[in-house]
């Protein structure tokens, strides 16, 4: 593996293992979990980092006691570093990719309105059907995902909205229906089917940031939240509001089995709502055959779900 930076500047070639030590001293703030974080002795790391600085004719922490500070040239040079290593570890990357796609780490975000529903469906086929991928799951909102997608911190994310901009591809996996979450005992619990303008008088949404708020609001014809105070941060604390008699709500179809569980009543909607979840990579990322096999199996296990939640039945 190619490990080595080289600069004739430089009387040692500098090596990016230690610019690793460097991150990991830097992240750590301390020599003893840095050197387990890395897998390597305290004093090896100890050592390299003399060697570094040595090198580079400039003293990059300050060691005093328990603590260890970064000085101002490290503030100054950490940056620089850390982009090394960054494109190191992308080189790496696309190389693993040319050799086996489908093997290696895969680091997939998801929106917390999906998460928790969708990783216990997926995760053990995805394990079964791709052994030498390595799933790690990230859950955050829109659009901290796709920061973290254009910053290639992530390989791809699944999201419940499009996205825009050249430098990203996507692929639709399959519908999610919404349902009119109600109280038990509701008034609207009588009807086989509830109109979105019957909900909006006081539907309960998520707090900005969440796809679903915007998603739920655009249903019911409503630019703004109805004049309850809540403004949740979970799912599960909208459910729970709900099943508490507080308002209705818009319930993804994946956590229909939660919101059932909760005590809420579910409705199919007159006029049909729901989002398209799809699976988001950049067009440039080297392992699109990764991603394209992940979303294969991500449709294939809810193939057919869409029809099914529309009733009610999962």
């Amino acid at each position: 593996m190619i490990d080595t930076i080289y600069d004739t500047s430089v009387p040692d070639q500098m090596n990016l293992r230690d610019l690793r030590y460097l991150l990991a001293i830097a992240e750590h703030a301390h020599f003893g979990r840095a050197a387990e974080a890395c897998g390597v002795s305290q004093p090896t790391l100890s050592i390299q980092l003399r060697k570094l600085e040595e090198q580079l004719g400039v003293a990059l922490f300050e060691r005093g006691g328990k603590s260890v500070m970064p000085t101002a040239a490290c503030e100054r040079l950490i940056g620089h570093a850390r982009a090394a290593v960054t494109e190191a570890d992308a080189v790496l990357a696309a190389a693993r990719a040319l050799r086996d796609p489908r093997a290696g780490r895969f680091r997939l975000g998801i929106i917390p309105t999906l998460a928790p529903y969708i990783l216990p469906l997926v995760y053990a086929p995805l394990r079964e059907a791709l052994p030498k991928l390595v799933l790690e799951p990230w859950e955050d909102q829109t659009a901290a995902l796709v920061e973290r997608l254009r910053a290639h911190e992530l390989d791809a994310a699944l999201l419940g909205t499009a996205v825009d901009g050249p430098d990203l591809a996507s692929l639709a996996l399959f519908e999610e229906p919404f349902l009119a979450g109600l109280p038990p005992g509701h008034k609207l619990a009588a009807q086989r089917q509830v109109a979105q303008d019957q909900l909006a008088p006081d539907v309960l949404v998520l707090a900005d940031g969440h796809c679903l708020r915007d998603q739920a609001l655009e249903a019911c014809g409503r630019a703004e939240a109805s004049n309850a105070p809540l403004r949740a941060a979970s799912l599960t604390t909208l459910m729970n509001m709900v099943a508490a008699g507080y308002g209705t709500t818009l319930v993804p179809g994946l956590a229909v089995g939660v919101a059932q569980d909760a005590g809420i009543e579910l409705r199919p909607l007159a006029r049909p709502a729901g989002r398209v979840v799809r699976i988001v990579w950049r067009a440039s990322f080297p392992g699109r055959a990764a991603v394209e096999a992940v979303a294969e199996v991500i449709a294939g296990r809810l193939r057919g779900f869409a029809e099914g939640a529309k009733q009610g039945l999962f």
